[in-house]
C-alpha cells in the first residue's frame, strides 16, 4: 500500500551536544572528556526522522533559531527526508538545544533549553493550517507548548486525519481532561502511563488495566510500552500484546520516537492497528541496537528483516 496522505510531526526540535568522560564532573569542578558529538535530536525530530527514513512522506512543523544549530537541524533532517518547508526559523530565540554529558559507566545528566521550540504557538498552526488538513497522521509530543499542539489536533481531524500523542515528557501533575478526548491514540511509557494513571504496567495484565483507565478518558487506542517488556495495545475491536523482540540493547534513546514514527508509518500506509504496532515494535527494538537519537532509525528494510 502507498501513501497518498503526508504524516505531519508537530513538535521539537533540538541538536544534542555530548560529552563523554570517564566521570561526571561533580558541583564546581572540571573533568577532561575523551570525544564528544554533535547530532539532530528532540522528541519531534526524532519521531519525523523515524518515519521518514522508512520512506514515508513526512512534513515537520515547528521552530528553529535563525542560527547555524537552525541551519543544522534542517540539514539533518532533509538528510532523512523529512520536508522543512514548514519549519520556520525564529529570528528572537535560538534553535533547542540538550546538553548531555555521558561518563564511562553510562550514567548521563542532560540540560535541555527549549529555546525556539517554547516559542511554537497557534501562529504556526494558521500558517500550516493547509498541510494540517491535508494530513493522515499527526504526531504530537510535549516539548513545545499544549494549547499550540492541540490546535494542530483539531486542525488535522476537521481533515480526517488521526493524532497521535506520544506523552512525553509527561507533566508532574498528569494531562488535562479535554486532551484526551482531543487525540486518537496515546503512547505512554511505563513511568508516563503511572503519571497519567497511577498504574506503573510490568506485565501484560497491568498494561490492559492501564490501558482501559486511558480509554475511560476518552481516547480511542491506547498503547502502554513497556520498555524490554513488550508492547500492550487496546482499540476499536482490537487488543493484544506485542512481546518484545530478540535483539541486544546498547542504547535506549529515541527507542520510543523509533516506535512512534514506526506506528504512523504503518497507520499512514493502511494497516490495521495489530499489524502496526507490531511493526511500531520492531522499529523501537532497532533502534536500541545503535547509538544515537535520529540517527538510531531503522530504515524499512530493517523493520521487515526483523518482523520476518
Amino acid at each position: 500500500m502507498t501513501m497518498t496522505r503526508p504524516i505531519t510531526v508537530f513538535g521539537s526540535v533540538n541538536i544534542d551536544v555530548c560529552a563523554y568522560s570517564d566521570r561526571l564532573p561533580r558541583p564546581g569542578e572540571t573533568v577532561h572528556g575523551g570525544s564528544y558529538a554533535m547530532g539532530l535530536g528532540g522528541k519531534g525530530a526524532n519521531q519525523a526522522a523515524a518515519a521518514a527514513r522508512l520512506g514515508g512522506q513526512v512534513e515537520m512543523v515547528g521552530r528553529t533559531g535563525n542560527d547555524a544549530f537552525g541551519e543544522m537541524a534542517r540539514s539533518r533532517l532533509a538528510g532523512f527526508g523529512v520536508r522543512t518547508g514548514h519549519l520556520s526559523a525564529d529570528p528572537d530565540h535560538p534553535t533547542g538545544i540538550a546538553v548531555i554529558g555521558v561518563e564511562s559507566s553510562g550514567e548521563n545528566c542532560i540540560t535541555v533549553v527549549g529555546g525556539a521550540n517554547m516559542a511554537v504557538s497557534t501562529d504556526d498552526v494558521v500558517r500550516a493550517g493547509p498541510l494540517f488538513a491535508a494530513s493522515a497522521i499527526l504526531l504530537l509530543q510535549l516539548e513545545t507548548p499544549l494549547s499550540a499542539g492541540l490546535a494542530a489536533a483539531a486542525a488535522v481531524r476537521a481533515g480526517g486525519g488521526r493524532v497521535i500523542l506520544d506523552p512525553a515528557p509527561a507533566p508532574r501533575h498528569g494531562l488535562p481532561a479535554d486532551v484526551f478526548r482531543a487525540v486518537d491514540a496515546m503512547t505512554p511509557n511505563e513511568t508516563e502511563t503511572e503519571t497519567l494513571v497511577g498504574l506503573r504496567p510490568t506485565c501484560p495484565e497491568d498494561a490492559a488495566a492501564a490501558a482501559d483507565r486511558l480509554l475511560e478518558r476518552g481516547l480511542s487506542i491506547a498503547i502502554v510500552k513497556m520498555g524490554a517488556r513488550g508492547v500492550y495495545y487496546r482499540g476499536p475491536g482490537q487488543q493484544g500484546f506485542i512481546s518484545p523482540f530478540p535483539v541486544t540493547a546498547i542504547d535506549t534513546v529515541a527507542a520510543g520516537d523509533c516506535f512512534n514514527g514506526g506506528l504512523a508509518f504503518a497507520l499512514a500506509r493502511g494497516e490495521d492497528l495489530a499489524s502496526a504496532v507490531r511493526f511500531a515494535a520492531a522499529c523501537g527494538a532497532l533502534a536500541t541496537t545503535r547509538a544515537g537519537a535520529a540517527d538510531s532509525a531503522p530504515t524499512l528494510a530493517e523493520a521487515a528483516a526483523l518482523l520476518g
